[in-house]
């Protein structure tokens, strides 16, 4: 049960990230971006995908419980994304004289 809370609690931090990427792509430039925040969550779930690694009774059970790591990088992979297209932004804005 704790597992499905767990991913229930993924799922809803992530549920944003997909619109807020398609928002950073469509608004090429990075004003009102913290890569900061941006960086300390990609920590955040690095830091949770670890735990799980190191977490024997986790591993001991990871074949019947891998969709909650599935969950940990799909969301790092979002959080990335939005990161590197911040990057890009910010060159769009120097480019532009923003």
């Amino acid at each position: 049960m704790a597992e499905i809370l767990e991913v229930i609690m993924i799922i809803c931090f992530g549920a944003s990230w997909p619109f807020n990427v398609i928002k950073s792509y469509k608004a090429r430039t990075a004003k009102g971006k913290s890569p900061v925040f941006l960086c300390l969550i990609i920590l955040g779930y690095i830091a949770g995908i670890a735990a799980k690694f190191m977490n024997e009774a986790f591993m001991a059970s990871k074949s019947e419980k891998w969709y909650v790591l599935f969950f940990y990088f799909l969301n790092l992979i979002m959080v990335s994304a939005d990161l590197v297209l911040y990057l890009r932004n910010r060159r769009l804005d120097k480019r532009s004289g923003i």
